[in-house]
């Protein structure tokens, strides 16, 4: 089959390739994809060369888009936060990315009579009227859709959307085994001292509190870093394409712990950042996918919470005692108890969340497989 394959591919964001990847092996390498990409020759290279893909510019390749959507025989939506609002963070249109999906779809669905398929897609946030509208308007005209959180699945039902459309289903990246990303996941720490792996997303739900993070989170690792030596493993999933992307705010944040060694990592691959996680103890991130990638290889991690989606992660994961919400005020003193007690449980930890991984992974498995049965199937 011809698929047209959408998301926010060529951002230089590692998870975003990563769901490609993920989409790509559970649909099969049969098939003829063409991916939209801010950076085709990059999304081109980060994909492996066993599926038959083309790449096509995001915004500069109108017609030829247009074309492959007409001569496909699916339009595909694969993860991510599709149907949301921007935060104000994001220095956007908060309605741009509603209209760009809702064009998209209506071209296809509507005037072309192409089968739409969104699969364990995020929604929301949504949070005006003219919001709940437009995606309203998307969600109707699609023909297949889970979505990879029960928040995401309350919404669509808020709208109006019968519960017989809408399925919820695990991130898709859960799918991957930790061979994946590691052939061995045990690499050895350096004893005598706390390595931990950090990342840092400055586009958080609430954008007043975000220096006061800054300085609860510099507390924190000062107490820790008193108890004993702390070493800062940098673990940007986003180090270039926009203007404070994950590793220039890893690299300002330094300034506020001076004393505490930091390492400027720039990972570029999804095995590259296990490869980080793996010399680390624990792992500390915003981003989903940092997340999703510590809990495959058993890498206990605390959760900084900047929006729904990472909550729900965590909540998913029975890891509401190792997170907490960054869009809220605390005390430097809660996150470093919180940190301390996860690097003296993170034996037990790490285990309990390749339990939880590998049980996604079996249901993941399951639903894609049922999933090209309803696609495939002629």
């Amino acid at each position: 089959m011809k698929i047209v394959f959408l998301g926010t591919h060529g951002q230089y964001n590692i998870g975003d390739e990563l769901l490609l990847e993920t989409f790509l092996r559970q649909l099969g390498k049969e098939h003829h994809y063409a991916v939209n990409s801010y950076d085709p020759a990059f999304t081109r290279e980060a994909i492996h060369s066993e599926f038959d893909l083309e790449a096509f510019h995001t915004t500069r390749d109108t017609l030829r888009f247009l074309w492959l959507i007409l001569t496909s025989d699916l339009v595909f939506f694969g993860g991510g936060s599709i149907i949301k609002e921007l935060y104000a963070s994001v220095g956007r249109n908060r309605f741009v990315t509603l209209w760009m999906i809702l064009s998209t779809v209506t071209f296809a669905k509507t005037i072309l009579r192409k089968r739409v398929v969104m699969s364990n897609i995020g929604v929301g946030p949504i949070m005006s009227s003219t919001g709940k509208t437009l995606a309203r308007w998307i969600i109707t005209q699609v023909d297949y859709i889970s979505v990879r959180d029960q928040n995401s699945l309350q919404i669509c039902l808020s709208l109006g959307i019968p519960p017989s459309k809408v399925i919820c289903v695990s991130d898709a990246v859960f799918a991957n085994s930790p061979d994946i990303f590691l052939e061995n996941k045990n690499a050895p720490q350096k004893t005598g001292e706390l390595r931990i792996a950090l990342n840092l997303n400055y586009d958080i739900e609430n954008r007043s509190a975000w220096e006061g993070f800054l300085s609860s989170l510099a507390g924190s690792l000062h107490s820790l870093n008193q108890d004993q030596k702390v070493v800062i493993e940098g673990l940007p999933m986003q180090s270039r394409f926009k203007k404070n992307d994950d590793l220039t705010v890893l690299k300002a944040f330094h300034n506020d712990i001076p004393e505490i060694e930091m390492v400027y990592n720039n990972p570029q691959t999804p095995r590259a950042v296990a490869e980080i996680m793996a010399r680390c103890d624990i792992v500390m991130a915003e981003r989903l996918h940092a997340l999703v990638i510590a809990a495959i290889i058993g890498k206990p991690f605390y959760g900084l919470i900047y929006d729904v989606k990472v909550r729900e992660l965590v909540e998913y994961l029975g890891m509401e005692k190792y997170s907490i919400n960054i869009n809220e005020t605390f005390k430097s003193q809660t996150l470093y108890e919180g940190v301390k007690d996860l690097a003296d449980t993170r034996k037990s930890v790490g285990i309990k969340l390749v339990e939880r991984s590998s049980a996604l992974r079996q249901e993941l498995l399951a639903y894609f497989a049922d999933l090209r049965k309803k696609l495939f199937t002629r």
